[in-house]
């Protein structure tokens, strides 16, 4: 290889310019940014002397993700390629999401998580847990604790407060829990699975604690790219990497923006629904726009008429960070220049997180958005790889 390979921990702590991955949630659309994946992992492996074998578990030193961001950033972190995951993850919309596990989703969760489990089991391992040195960079996976109303985002650092066992401590180590319990928790979207319990803490002779966690999309880091920034950087999470425009490089992918014009009106309930996840789309946003306010980002877009793209702005005077994002809004004048193929049933429903007749559609959205959009030259050779 023209790079060194590094362990998980040499990511973290080795010097010199580090990279963050961030990847959002959205259901099934998570296959949207797949096809961006495809495409930086085919730009970064020429730029690196187009070996097979290079990953982007090689290039960024912490992968994060939430909800099925969650399943693909583990996966990534493993090891596997993107074409590996997307086999992977076109099988798991197909096993989990269909009709013989579908219910009502409103009294109940839409769709038995055993299949899910099952699925998650079979790709992560029974018993690899989130502290495992096999895991080939850092990984950091939102989730939230429902009983407590708190954000937790549960990451590799083995230098992290919570990572690994104390003495006389109760508490289960972060580095112990299963990685597939992980993601499973960060997937838990209220209305399509139910909560998954972790059981945080445990004594003998007493009751343990027993967290019941929800997607972490319920929270504000849908997008937690936001979420990576703090955890690289602020001194409690004891990452501690330098900022500035050629020190720290954070690329964030999308699962597309839904049309909101697209607004149940028959059904007070689905109304309720689409609020929460109209709710999440706005969280999303105002990240986006604190990142673009806070960096050097080629790919800053316009927020809105009055603020524009922020490139006027910069809060403190000077960048933080390199940031790129990418992204694709699901109306149908951008869905039909990028997929001119796709059927009037393909794009009416091209933003349901649930759609399994919409993987291929939303896969070749997201291939066709990321060969206009990403530019390899965006990511800077202060990011190249050593060898």
């Amino acid at each position: 290889m023209a790079y060194r390979v590094l362990t998980r921990d040499e990511h973290f702590q080795s010097p010199g310019p580090k990279r963050i991955l961030s990847l959002d949630g959205g259901g099934l659309r998570g296959i949207l940014t797949l096809g961006f994946l495809r495409r930086i992992e085919s730009d970064l492996r020429a730029r690196h002397g187009g070996d097979p074998d290079f990953r982007l578990c090689h290039y960024f030193d912490l992968i994060a993700g939430t909800s099925t961001g969650a399943i693909i950033a583990a996966a990534l972190a493993m090891g596997m390629s993107v074409d590996e995951v997307i086999g992977h993850y076109q099988k798991l919309g197909r096993e989990v999401f269909t009709k013989d596990w579908f219910r009502r989703g409103i009294v109940r969760a839409r769709y038995d998580e055993q299949a899910l489990i099952r699925h998650l089991k079979r790709v992560f391992g029974k018993d690899r847990t989130l502290g495992d040195p096999a895991l080939c960079t850092g990984l950091l996976i939102v989730t939230k604790r429902l009983d407590t109303g708190s954000p937790w985002p549960l990451g590799n650092n083995p230098r992290g407060r919570y990572f690994a066992a104390r003495p006389e401590a109760r508490w289960i180590p972060n580095g112990d829990y299963p990685l597939w319990k992980v993601v499973r928790a960060s997937t838990a979207a209220p209305t399509y699975f139910d909560p998954e319990p972790i059981t945080i803490a445990s004594e003998k002779g007493r009751t343990p604690v027993v967290g019941t966690f929800v997607d972490g999309g319920v929270s504000p880091f849908n997008n937690p790219s936001l979420q990576a920034l703090m955890y690289a950087t602020l001194e409690g999470y004891k990452v501690g990497w330098k900022t500035g425009p050629r020190d720290l490089l954070l690329v964030s992918v999308g699962t597309g923006v839904c049309d909101p014009s697209q607004v149940p009106s028959q059904v007070a309930a689905k109304g309720a629904v689409r609020a929460l996840f109209s709710l999440m789309d706005d969280c999303a946003s105002l990240v986006e726009a604190m990142l673009q306010w806070i960096s050097s980002s080629p790919t800053a877009r316009v927020l809105d008429r009055e603020l524009g793209s922020l490139d006027t702005d910069l809060l403190g005077g000077r960048p933080l960070l390199s940031y790129l994002r990418y992204n694709v809004l699901l109306v149908d004048e951008e869905v039909s220049a990028l997929c001119p193929g796709l059927t009037p049933k393909q794009k009416a429903t091209i933003g349901e997180m649930d759609e399994t007749g919409n993987l291929d559609a939303l896969l070749a959205l997201g291939e066709a958005a990321a060969a206009a959009r990403v530019n390899v030259a965006d990511f800077g050779p202060a990011f190249d790889l050593p060898p």
